[in-house]
Protein backbone atom coordinates (compact mmCIF):
# COMPACT_ATOMS: atom_id res chain seq x y z
CA UNK A 1 0.00 0.00 0.00
CA UNK A 2 1.30 3.45 -0.86
CA UNK A 3 1.92 6.30 1.60
CA UNK A 4 -1.22 7.22 3.57
CA UNK A 5 -1.92 10.96 3.73
CA UNK A 6 -5.65 11.18 4.41
CA UNK A 7 -7.08 10.19 7.83
CA UNK A 8 -9.41 7.21 7.77
CA UNK A 9 -9.66 3.42 7.96
CA UNK A 10 -7.99 1.40 5.22
CA UNK A 11 -8.42 -2.28 4.41
CA UNK A 12 -5.39 -4.21 3.23
CA UNK A 13 -5.97 -7.64 1.74
CA UNK A 14 -3.03 -10.00 1.81
CA UNK A 15 -2.80 -13.22 -0.15
CA UNK A 16 -2.35 -16.23 2.09
CA UNK A 17 -1.34 -18.63 -0.64
CA UNK A 18 1.25 -18.38 -3.41
CA UNK A 19 0.40 -18.59 -7.08
CA UNK A 20 -0.01 -22.14 -8.32
CA UNK A 21 1.32 -23.97 -11.37
CA UNK A 22 -1.44 -25.28 -13.65
CA UNK A 23 -0.63 -28.53 -15.45
CA UNK A 24 -0.32 -27.97 -19.20
CA UNK A 25 -2.59 -30.12 -21.41
CA UNK A 26 -0.95 -33.22 -22.88
CA UNK A 27 -3.81 -35.15 -24.50
CA UNK A 28 -4.85 -32.73 -27.25
CA UNK A 29 -3.65 -33.77 -30.73
CA UNK A 30 -3.73 -31.79 -33.95
CA UNK A 31 -4.71 -33.61 -37.16
CA UNK A 32 -3.75 -32.35 -40.62
CA UNK A 33 -5.29 -33.64 -43.84
CA UNK A 34 -8.04 -33.48 -46.48
CA UNK A 35 -11.75 -33.25 -45.66
CA UNK A 36 -15.06 -33.10 -47.54
CA UNK A 37 -15.49 -29.43 -46.64
CA UNK A 38 -14.14 -26.91 -44.13
CA UNK A 39 -16.49 -24.28 -42.80
CA UNK A 40 -18.09 -23.08 -39.59
CA UNK A 41 -20.79 -20.45 -39.16
CA UNK A 42 -20.42 -19.49 -42.79
CA UNK A 43 -16.66 -18.95 -42.56
CA UNK A 44 -13.99 -21.02 -44.26
CA UNK A 45 -11.74 -23.18 -42.10
CA UNK A 46 -9.28 -23.95 -44.89
CA UNK A 47 -5.75 -24.02 -43.43
CA UNK A 48 -7.07 -22.83 -40.05
CA UNK A 49 -6.69 -24.91 -36.86
CA UNK A 50 -10.16 -25.55 -35.42
CA UNK A 51 -10.94 -27.22 -32.10
CA UNK A 52 -13.56 -29.97 -31.88
CA UNK A 53 -14.52 -32.40 -29.14
CA UNK A 54 -16.54 -35.09 -30.94
CA UNK A 55 -17.13 -36.80 -34.26
CA UNK A 56 -20.47 -34.97 -34.50
CA UNK A 57 -18.60 -31.66 -34.55
CA UNK A 58 -16.27 -33.04 -37.20
CA UNK A 59 -19.26 -33.95 -39.38
CA UNK A 60 -20.73 -30.49 -38.91
CA UNK A 61 -17.59 -28.59 -39.86
CA UNK A 62 -15.62 -30.97 -42.07
CA UNK A 63 -18.12 -33.39 -43.56
CA UNK A 64 -18.21 -37.17 -43.93
CA UNK A 65 -16.24 -39.99 -45.52
CA UNK A 66 -15.24 -39.89 -49.21
CA UNK A 67 -16.66 -43.34 -50.00
CA UNK A 68 -19.85 -42.55 -51.91
CA UNK A 69 -18.76 -39.64 -54.07
CA UNK A 70 -15.00 -40.04 -54.44
CA UNK A 71 -13.76 -43.61 -53.80
CA UNK A 72 -13.36 -45.30 -57.17
CA UNK A 73 -11.68 -48.55 -58.28
CA UNK A 74 -10.74 -50.02 -61.65
CA UNK A 75 -11.15 -53.73 -62.35
CA UNK A 76 -9.21 -55.52 -65.08
CA UNK A 77 -8.55 -59.15 -65.93
CA UNK A 78 -5.09 -60.51 -65.19
CA UNK A 79 -3.93 -63.34 -67.45
CA UNK A 80 -1.54 -64.88 -64.92
CA UNK A 81 0.00 -64.09 -61.52
CA UNK A 82 2.54 -61.30 -61.67
CA UNK A 83 5.22 -60.24 -59.24
CA UNK A 84 4.36 -57.38 -56.93
CA UNK A 85 5.53 -54.12 -58.39
CA UNK A 86 7.92 -51.93 -56.48
CA UNK A 87 6.93 -48.32 -56.95
CA UNK A 88 7.34 -44.95 -55.27
CA UNK A 89 3.56 -44.51 -55.47
CA UNK A 90 1.64 -45.21 -52.25
CA UNK A 91 -0.35 -48.47 -52.02
CA UNK A 92 1.09 -49.60 -55.36
CA UNK A 93 2.37 -52.91 -53.99
CA UNK A 94 -1.02 -53.77 -52.54
CA UNK A 95 -2.88 -52.87 -55.73
CA UNK A 96 -0.47 -54.87 -57.91
CA UNK A 97 -1.24 -58.19 -56.20
CA UNK A 98 -3.63 -60.23 -58.40
CA UNK A 99 -7.12 -60.69 -56.95
CA UNK A 100 -8.79 -64.08 -57.34
CA UNK A 101 -12.56 -63.87 -57.91
CA UNK A 102 -14.08 -67.23 -58.64
CA UNK A 103 -11.73 -68.97 -61.07
CA UNK A 104 -10.36 -65.81 -62.63
CA UNK A 105 -7.67 -63.36 -61.65
CA UNK A 106 -8.14 -59.62 -61.69
CA UNK A 107 -6.24 -56.45 -60.93
CA UNK A 108 -8.15 -54.14 -58.61
CA UNK A 109 -6.76 -50.65 -58.13
CA UNK A 110 -8.06 -47.67 -56.21
CA UNK A 111 -7.67 -44.67 -58.47
CA UNK A 112 -9.35 -41.93 -56.43
CA UNK A 113 -10.76 -41.10 -53.03
CA UNK A 114 -7.80 -42.33 -50.99
CA UNK A 115 -7.99 -39.97 -48.02
CA UNK A 116 -7.26 -41.25 -44.53
CA UNK A 117 -8.22 -38.35 -42.25
CA UNK A 118 -11.94 -39.07 -41.82
CA UNK A 119 -11.64 -42.72 -40.79
CA UNK A 120 -8.56 -41.85 -38.74
CA UNK A 121 -10.74 -39.46 -36.76
CA UNK A 122 -13.28 -42.24 -36.16
CA UNK A 123 -10.45 -44.49 -34.96
CA UNK A 124 -9.17 -41.68 -32.69
CA UNK A 125 -12.49 -41.18 -30.94
CA UNK A 126 -13.15 -44.93 -30.69
CA UNK A 127 -9.84 -45.40 -28.86
CA UNK A 128 -10.36 -42.79 -26.16
CA UNK A 129 -9.72 -39.52 -27.94
CA UNK A 130 -11.44 -36.29 -26.95
CA UNK A 131 -10.68 -32.66 -27.70
CA UNK A 132 -8.47 -32.14 -30.74
CA UNK A 133 -7.63 -29.66 -33.50
CA UNK A 134 -8.30 -30.18 -37.21
CA UNK A 135 -6.42 -28.45 -40.02
CA UNK A 136 -8.14 -29.03 -43.37
CA UNK A 137 -5.60 -28.52 -46.14
CA UNK A 138 -8.01 -29.23 -49.00
CA UNK A 139 -11.19 -30.97 -50.08
CA UNK A 140 -11.88 -34.39 -51.55
CA UNK A 141 -10.94 -34.38 -55.18
CA UNK A 142 -7.92 -32.16 -54.62
CA UNK A 143 -4.55 -33.74 -55.40
CA UNK A 144 -2.58 -35.09 -52.46
CA UNK A 145 0.59 -32.99 -52.39
CA UNK A 146 3.37 -32.12 -49.98
CA UNK A 147 2.99 -28.33 -49.89
CA UNK A 148 -0.54 -28.20 -48.40
CA UNK A 149 0.42 -30.57 -45.58
CA UNK A 150 3.53 -28.58 -44.67
CA UNK A 151 1.52 -25.35 -44.81
CA UNK A 152 -1.08 -26.94 -42.55
CA UNK A 153 1.57 -27.94 -40.02
CA UNK A 154 2.93 -24.39 -40.07
CA UNK A 155 -0.49 -22.95 -39.12
CA UNK A 156 -0.30 -24.83 -35.83
CA UNK A 157 2.38 -22.48 -34.55
CA UNK A 158 -0.51 -20.12 -33.70
CA UNK A 159 -2.39 -22.77 -31.67
CA UNK A 160 -0.90 -23.20 -28.20
CA UNK A 161 -3.04 -26.06 -26.84
CA UNK A 162 -2.10 -29.05 -29.06
CA UNK A 163 0.52 -31.35 -27.60
CA UNK A 164 0.48 -34.10 -30.26
CA UNK A 165 0.81 -33.90 -34.05
CA UNK A 166 -0.73 -36.49 -36.40
CA UNK A 167 -0.74 -36.43 -40.23
CA UNK A 168 -2.24 -39.75 -41.41
CA UNK A 169 -2.51 -38.57 -45.04
CA UNK A 170 1.29 -38.23 -45.26
CA UNK A 171 1.62 -41.90 -46.21
CA UNK A 172 -0.51 -41.23 -49.31
CA UNK A 173 2.33 -39.19 -50.79
CA UNK A 174 5.25 -40.68 -52.65
CA UNK A 175 7.88 -42.25 -50.42
CA UNK A 176 10.33 -39.36 -50.36
CA UNK A 177 7.54 -36.79 -50.09
CA UNK A 178 6.17 -38.68 -47.07
CA UNK A 179 9.56 -38.54 -45.36
CA UNK A 180 9.79 -34.82 -46.12
CA UNK A 181 6.47 -34.19 -44.34
CA UNK A 182 7.50 -36.38 -41.40
CA UNK A 183 10.78 -34.49 -41.06
CA UNK A 184 8.75 -31.28 -40.99
CA UNK A 185 6.58 -32.79 -38.24
CA UNK A 186 9.64 -33.56 -36.11
CA UNK A 187 11.08 -30.09 -36.81
CA UNK A 188 7.81 -28.45 -35.81
CA UNK A 189 7.56 -30.44 -32.56
CA UNK A 190 11.20 -30.42 -31.51
CA UNK A 191 12.52 -27.04 -32.66
CA UNK A 192 9.72 -24.63 -33.46
CA UNK A 193 7.34 -25.48 -30.61
CA UNK A 194 9.58 -27.54 -28.28
CA UNK A 195 6.63 -28.98 -26.36
CA UNK A 196 4.92 -31.20 -28.95
CA UNK A 197 5.21 -34.85 -29.85
CA UNK A 198 4.76 -36.33 -33.33
CA UNK A 199 3.17 -39.72 -34.01
CA UNK A 200 4.50 -41.10 -37.30
CA UNK A 201 3.36 -43.88 -39.62
CA UNK A 202 5.64 -46.16 -41.63
CA UNK A 203 5.25 -45.62 -45.38
CA UNK A 204 3.67 -48.78 -46.84
CA UNK A 205 3.54 -50.18 -43.32
CA UNK A 206 1.02 -52.81 -44.42
CA UNK A 207 3.89 -54.81 -46.00
CA UNK A 208 5.89 -57.52 -44.28
CA UNK A 209 9.60 -56.89 -43.80
CA UNK A 210 10.33 -60.18 -45.55
CA UNK A 211 9.52 -58.57 -48.90
CA UNK A 212 12.15 -56.28 -50.39
CA UNK A 213 12.66 -53.43 -49.98
CA UNK A 214 12.45 -53.45 -46.18
CA UNK A 215 9.90 -50.77 -45.21
CA UNK A 216 11.41 -50.34 -41.74
CA UNK A 217 14.94 -49.77 -42.98
CA UNK A 218 13.63 -47.35 -45.60
CA UNK A 219 11.74 -45.45 -42.90
CA UNK A 220 14.80 -45.25 -40.65
CA UNK A 221 16.90 -43.88 -43.47
CA UNK A 222 14.20 -41.52 -44.68
CA UNK A 223 13.35 -39.59 -41.50
CA UNK A 224 16.90 -38.37 -40.82
CA UNK A 225 18.50 -37.79 -37.40
CA UNK A 226 17.06 -34.52 -36.11
CA UNK A 227 14.60 -34.11 -33.22
CA UNK A 228 14.02 -37.86 -32.91
CA UNK A 229 13.19 -37.54 -29.20
CA UNK A 230 10.03 -35.64 -30.13
CA UNK A 231 8.50 -38.44 -32.16
CA UNK A 232 7.51 -42.09 -32.16
CA UNK A 233 6.53 -44.49 -34.93
CA UNK A 234 4.25 -47.54 -34.96
CA UNK A 235 4.18 -50.64 -37.17
CA UNK A 236 2.28 -52.24 -38.84
CA UNK A 237 -0.88 -50.66 -40.25
CA UNK A 238 -4.24 -51.85 -38.96
CA UNK A 239 -7.09 -53.85 -40.44
CA UNK A 240 -10.15 -52.12 -38.98
CA UNK A 241 -13.92 -52.62 -39.21
CA UNK A 242 -14.94 -48.99 -39.72
CA UNK A 243 -16.15 -49.33 -43.32
CA UNK A 244 -19.07 -51.70 -43.91
CA UNK A 245 -19.78 -53.62 -47.11
CA UNK A 246 -23.18 -51.97 -47.48
CA UNK A 247 -21.41 -48.64 -48.06
CA UNK A 248 -19.90 -49.88 -51.33
CA UNK A 249 -21.46 -50.85 -54.62
CA UNK A 250 -21.35 -50.63 -58.40
CA UNK A 251 -20.91 -46.84 -58.26
CA UNK A 252 -17.45 -47.39 -56.81
CA UNK A 253 -16.21 -48.88 -60.10
CA UNK A 254 -14.89 -45.91 -61.97
CA UNK A 255 -15.58 -46.65 -65.62
CA UNK A 256 -17.82 -48.57 -68.00
CA UNK A 257 -14.97 -50.92 -68.93
CA UNK A 258 -14.58 -52.11 -65.33
CA UNK A 259 -18.32 -52.54 -64.92
CA UNK A 260 -18.62 -54.36 -68.27
CA UNK A 261 -15.93 -56.86 -67.23
CA UNK A 262 -17.71 -57.49 -63.93
CA UNK A 263 -21.13 -57.93 -65.55
CA UNK A 264 -19.84 -60.32 -68.22
CA UNK A 265 -18.14 -62.55 -65.68
CA UNK A 266 -21.15 -62.55 -63.37
CA UNK A 267 -23.31 -63.70 -66.28
CA UNK A 268 -20.83 -66.51 -66.99
CA UNK A 269 -20.89 -67.45 -63.33
CA UNK A 270 -24.69 -67.64 -63.26
CA UNK A 271 -24.76 -69.67 -66.48
CA UNK A 272 -22.46 -72.25 -64.94
CA UNK A 273 -24.43 -72.40 -61.69
CA UNK A 274 -27.58 -74.31 -60.80
CA UNK A 275 -29.69 -71.18 -60.94
CA UNK A 276 -33.02 -71.63 -62.72
CA UNK A 277 -33.36 -70.20 -66.22
CA UNK A 278 -36.23 -67.90 -65.30
CA UNK A 279 -34.31 -66.37 -62.38
CA UNK A 280 -31.15 -66.03 -64.46
CA UNK A 281 -32.99 -64.28 -67.29
CA UNK A 282 -34.60 -61.91 -64.79
CA UNK A 283 -31.23 -60.99 -63.20
CA UNK A 284 -29.55 -60.57 -66.60
CA UNK A 285 -32.31 -58.25 -67.73
CA UNK A 286 -31.79 -56.11 -64.64
CA UNK A 287 -28.04 -56.10 -65.29
CA UNK A 288 -28.59 -55.05 -68.90
CA UNK A 289 -30.88 -52.25 -67.78
CA UNK A 290 -28.14 -51.03 -65.46
CA UNK A 291 -25.57 -51.33 -68.24
CA UNK A 292 -27.57 -49.05 -70.51
CA UNK A 293 -28.19 -46.45 -67.80
CA UNK A 294 -26.42 -43.12 -67.97
CA UNK A 295 -25.55 -43.20 -64.26
CA UNK A 296 -25.16 -45.71 -61.48
CA UNK A 297 -27.08 -43.90 -58.78
CA UNK A 298 -30.14 -46.16 -58.64
CA UNK A 299 -28.58 -49.59 -58.33
CA UNK A 300 -29.58 -50.61 -54.79
CA UNK A 301 -32.00 -53.36 -55.90
CA UNK A 302 -29.54 -54.83 -58.39
CA UNK A 303 -26.74 -54.78 -55.82
CA UNK A 304 -28.90 -56.65 -53.30
CA UNK A 305 -29.66 -59.26 -55.95
CA UNK A 306 -26.02 -59.69 -56.97
CA UNK A 307 -24.98 -60.18 -53.34
CA UNK A 308 -27.40 -63.10 -53.24
CA UNK A 309 -26.60 -64.81 -56.54
CA UNK A 310 -22.94 -63.97 -57.29
CA UNK A 311 -19.87 -64.98 -55.31
CA UNK A 312 -17.75 -62.86 -57.65
CA UNK A 313 -19.67 -59.72 -56.71
CA UNK A 314 -19.67 -60.55 -52.99
CA UNK A 315 -15.93 -61.21 -53.05
CA UNK A 316 -15.26 -57.99 -54.95
CA UNK A 317 -17.22 -55.86 -52.46
CA UNK A 318 -15.48 -57.65 -49.57
CA UNK A 319 -12.07 -56.90 -51.08
CA UNK A 320 -12.90 -53.23 -51.67
CA UNK A 321 -14.14 -52.96 -48.08
CA UNK A 322 -11.02 -54.60 -46.71
CA UNK A 323 -8.79 -52.19 -48.62
CA UNK A 324 -10.67 -49.15 -47.32
CA UNK A 325 -10.41 -50.55 -43.79
CA UNK A 326 -6.62 -50.70 -43.98
CA UNK A 327 -5.44 -47.62 -42.05
CA UNK A 328 -2.17 -46.28 -40.63
CA UNK A 329 -2.08 -46.54 -36.81
CA UNK A 330 -1.13 -42.97 -35.83
CA UNK A 331 -4.69 -41.77 -35.11
CA UNK A 332 -5.49 -44.83 -33.00
CA UNK A 333 -2.31 -44.19 -31.03
CA UNK A 334 -3.29 -40.54 -30.53
CA UNK A 335 -6.50 -41.84 -28.96
CA UNK A 336 -4.56 -44.28 -26.78
CA UNK A 337 -2.21 -41.53 -25.57
CA UNK A 338 -5.18 -39.28 -24.78
CA UNK A 339 -6.95 -42.07 -22.91
CA UNK A 340 -3.88 -43.05 -20.88
CA UNK A 341 -3.12 -39.40 -20.07
CA UNK A 342 -6.65 -38.83 -18.81
CA UNK A 343 -6.96 -42.04 -16.80
CA UNK A 344 -3.43 -42.71 -15.53
CA UNK A 345 -1.35 -39.63 -16.29
CA UNK A 346 1.16 -38.63 -18.95
CA UNK A 347 3.87 -40.45 -16.99
CA UNK A 348 2.25 -43.86 -17.69
CA UNK A 349 3.77 -45.61 -20.71
CA UNK A 350 1.14 -45.85 -23.49
CA UNK A 351 1.67 -49.58 -24.02
CA UNK A 352 0.05 -52.91 -23.12
CA UNK A 353 -3.21 -51.27 -24.16
CA UNK A 354 -5.86 -52.84 -26.41
CA UNK A 355 -7.08 -51.15 -29.59
CA UNK A 356 -10.77 -50.78 -30.38
CA UNK A 357 -12.33 -51.32 -33.84
CA UNK A 358 -9.17 -53.12 -34.95
CA UNK A 359 -9.54 -56.62 -36.36
CA UNK A 360 -5.86 -57.50 -36.76
CA UNK A 361 -2.54 -55.82 -37.48
CA UNK A 362 -1.77 -55.91 -41.20
CA UNK A 363 1.43 -57.86 -40.46
CA UNK A 364 1.83 -60.48 -37.74
CA UNK A 365 4.97 -59.78 -35.69
CA UNK A 366 6.62 -62.48 -33.61
CA UNK A 367 8.69 -62.06 -30.45
CA UNK A 368 11.91 -62.50 -32.40
CA UNK A 369 10.86 -60.14 -35.18
CA UNK A 370 10.21 -57.38 -32.69
CA UNK A 371 13.78 -57.41 -31.39
CA UNK A 372 15.13 -55.30 -34.26
CA UNK A 373 12.08 -53.03 -34.18
CA UNK A 374 12.52 -52.29 -30.49
CA UNK A 375 16.29 -51.92 -30.35
CA UNK A 376 18.31 -51.22 -33.49
CA UNK A 377 21.87 -50.08 -34.06
CA UNK A 378 20.63 -46.70 -35.33
CA UNK A 379 18.56 -46.24 -32.18
CA UNK A 380 15.40 -45.55 -34.18
CA UNK A 381 12.96 -47.80 -32.39
CA UNK A 382 9.66 -48.66 -34.04
CA UNK A 383 6.87 -49.62 -31.64
CA UNK A 384 5.10 -52.85 -32.54
CA UNK A 385 1.37 -53.49 -32.59
CA UNK A 386 0.79 -57.19 -32.02
CA UNK A 387 -1.98 -59.73 -31.55
CA UNK A 388 -1.90 -62.01 -28.51
CA UNK A 389 -4.11 -65.05 -28.10
CA UNK A 390 -6.98 -64.30 -25.78
CA UNK A 391 -6.03 -60.62 -25.46
CA UNK A 392 -6.63 -59.13 -28.89
CA UNK A 393 -4.53 -56.45 -30.55
CA UNK A 394 -2.21 -54.65 -28.15
CA UNK A 395 0.28 -51.79 -28.38
CA UNK A 396 3.56 -53.48 -27.50
CA UNK A 397 6.15 -50.72 -27.40
CA UNK A 398 6.68 -47.34 -25.76
CA UNK A 399 9.91 -45.94 -27.19
CA UNK A 400 10.67 -42.72 -28.98
CA UNK A 401 12.70 -42.63 -32.18
CA UNK A 402 15.72 -41.65 -30.05
CA UNK A 403 16.09 -44.99 -28.34
CA UNK A 404 19.87 -44.71 -27.90
CA UNK A 405 19.35 -41.76 -25.56
CA UNK A 406 19.07 -42.76 -21.90
CA UNK A 407 17.30 -39.46 -21.22
CA UNK A 408 14.63 -39.65 -23.92
CA UNK A 409 14.27 -43.36 -24.70
CA UNK A 410 10.68 -43.64 -23.49
CA UNK A 411 7.62 -41.78 -24.74
CA UNK A 412 6.19 -41.18 -21.27
CA UNK A 413 9.48 -39.70 -19.99
CA UNK A 414 9.80 -37.31 -22.95
CA UNK A 415 6.19 -36.20 -22.74
CA UNK A 416 6.20 -35.84 -18.95
CA UNK A 417 9.22 -33.56 -19.07
CA UNK A 418 7.58 -31.53 -21.83
CA UNK A 419 4.49 -31.16 -19.63
CA UNK A 420 6.60 -30.05 -16.65
CA UNK A 421 8.51 -27.56 -18.78
CA UNK A 422 5.37 -26.06 -20.30
CA UNK A 423 3.54 -25.88 -16.98
CA UNK A 424 6.40 -24.22 -15.09
CA UNK A 425 7.17 -21.81 -17.92
CA UNK A 426 3.57 -20.59 -18.11
CA UNK A 427 3.36 -20.19 -14.32
CA UNK A 428 6.60 -18.22 -14.04
CA UNK A 429 5.34 -15.70 -16.60
CA UNK A 430 3.67 -14.05 -13.61
CA UNK A 431 7.10 -13.24 -12.16
CA UNK A 432 8.53 -11.57 -15.25
CA UNK A 433 9.60 -7.98 -14.33
CA UNK A 434 9.10 -8.66 -10.60
CA UNK A 435 12.03 -7.51 -8.40
CA UNK A 436 14.92 -9.94 -8.77
CA UNK A 437 15.24 -10.43 -5.01
CA UNK A 438 15.06 -13.19 -2.43
CA UNK A 439 11.28 -12.79 -2.06
CA UNK A 440 10.72 -13.47 -5.77
CA UNK A 441 13.13 -16.40 -5.65
CA UNK A 442 11.27 -17.89 -2.70
CA UNK A 443 7.97 -17.45 -4.51
CA UNK A 444 9.26 -19.24 -7.60
CA UNK A 445 10.67 -22.08 -5.51
CA UNK A 446 7.45 -22.48 -3.55
CA UNK A 447 5.31 -22.53 -6.71
CA UNK A 448 7.42 -25.16 -8.42
CA UNK A 449 7.87 -27.29 -5.30
CA UNK A 450 4.13 -27.36 -4.61
CA UNK A 451 3.42 -28.35 -8.21
CA UNK A 452 6.02 -31.13 -8.26
CA UNK A 453 4.78 -32.45 -4.92
CA UNK A 454 1.35 -32.90 -6.46
CA UNK A 455 2.83 -34.70 -9.47
CA UNK A 456 4.85 -36.96 -7.14
CA UNK A 457 1.77 -37.85 -5.08
CA UNK A 458 -0.01 -38.94 -8.25
CA UNK A 459 2.86 -41.25 -9.20
CA UNK A 460 4.47 -39.02 -11.80
CA UNK A 461 7.91 -38.90 -10.17
CA UNK A 462 10.06 -41.66 -8.66
CA UNK A 463 11.08 -41.59 -5.03
CA UNK A 464 9.87 -42.65 -1.57
CA UNK A 465 9.84 -39.04 -0.36
CA UNK A 466 9.39 -35.71 -2.16
CA UNK A 467 13.04 -34.86 -1.59
CA UNK A 468 13.96 -38.09 -3.39
CA UNK A 469 11.71 -37.23 -6.34
CA UNK A 470 12.73 -33.64 -7.05
CA UNK A 471 14.67 -30.61 -5.89
CA UNK A 472 14.34 -26.92 -6.80
CA UNK A 473 17.32 -24.58 -6.64
CA UNK A 474 17.29 -20.80 -7.00
CA UNK A 475 19.31 -18.04 -5.38
CA UNK A 476 22.41 -15.88 -5.35
CA UNK A 477 25.64 -17.90 -5.56
CA UNK A 478 23.51 -21.03 -5.96
CA UNK A 479 22.12 -20.63 -9.47
CA UNK A 480 23.08 -17.03 -10.26
CA UNK A 481 26.01 -14.71 -9.82
CA UNK A 482 25.66 -11.09 -8.76
CA UNK A 483 26.46 -10.04 -12.31
CA UNK A 484 23.61 -12.15 -13.67
CA UNK A 485 21.23 -10.69 -11.10
CA UNK A 486 22.29 -7.25 -12.22
CA UNK A 487 21.53 -8.23 -15.82
CA UNK A 488 17.99 -9.22 -14.87
CA UNK A 489 18.53 -12.99 -15.03
CA UNK A 490 16.57 -15.21 -12.63
CA UNK A 491 17.77 -18.78 -13.04
CA UNK A 492 15.92 -21.75 -11.56
CA UNK A 493 17.31 -25.30 -11.66
CA UNK A 494 14.83 -28.15 -11.25
CA UNK A 495 15.97 -31.75 -10.82
CA UNK A 496 13.38 -34.51 -11.25
CA UNK A 497 13.53 -38.30 -10.94
CA UNK A 498 11.41 -39.72 -13.76
CA UNK A 499 9.52 -42.99 -13.65
CA UNK A 500 10.48 -45.41 -16.41
CA UNK A 501 8.42 -48.39 -17.57
CA UNK A 502 9.26 -51.95 -16.60
CA UNK A 503 9.95 -52.89 -20.19
CA UNK A 504 11.76 -56.16 -19.48
CA UNK A 505 10.58 -58.37 -16.61
CA UNK A 506 12.88 -61.28 -15.78
CA UNK A 507 11.81 -64.14 -13.52
CA UNK A 508 14.49 -66.46 -12.17
CA UNK A 509 13.41 -69.93 -11.05
CA UNK A 510 15.84 -72.21 -9.26
CA UNK A 511 15.32 -75.54 -7.57
CA UNK A 512 16.19 -75.86 -3.91
CA UNK A 513 16.84 -78.91 -1.75
CA UNK A 514 13.69 -80.36 -0.20
CA UNK A 515 13.24 -79.37 3.44
CA UNK A 516 11.81 -81.59 6.18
Amino acid sequence: MGTIKTPGVYIVEKNAFPNSVVEAPTAVPAFVGWTERAEHAGKSLHQKPFRITSLVEFHTCFGAAPISEHVRFTLARAASPTASAVSDAPLSVRDAVPLLLGAKQYTLKQVSGAYFLYHSMVLFFQNGGGACYIVSVGQYGDPIETAPLIAGIETLTQALEPALLVVPDAVLLSQQACYAVQKEMLLHCGQKMHNRFAILDVWEGYRSRSHAPDVIEAFREGIGINHLANGAAYFPWLNTNLVEQRELGLRNLVDTTSRAILMADIKSEMAASSMGDAKRVEVEAEMDRFGNALDVADTAQLEDTLKTVSMIYKSLIAEMTQRLNLLPPSAAMAGVLAMVDNTRGVWKAPANVGLNNVVTPAVAISHEEQEDLNASLQGKSINAIRTFIGQGTLVWGARTLDSNSLDWRYINVRRTVMMLEASIRLALNALVFEPNTANTWATAKAMISSFLTGVWKRGGLAGAMPEDAFSVHVGLDETMTSEEVGEGILRVIVLVAMTRPAEFIEITLQQQIQKG
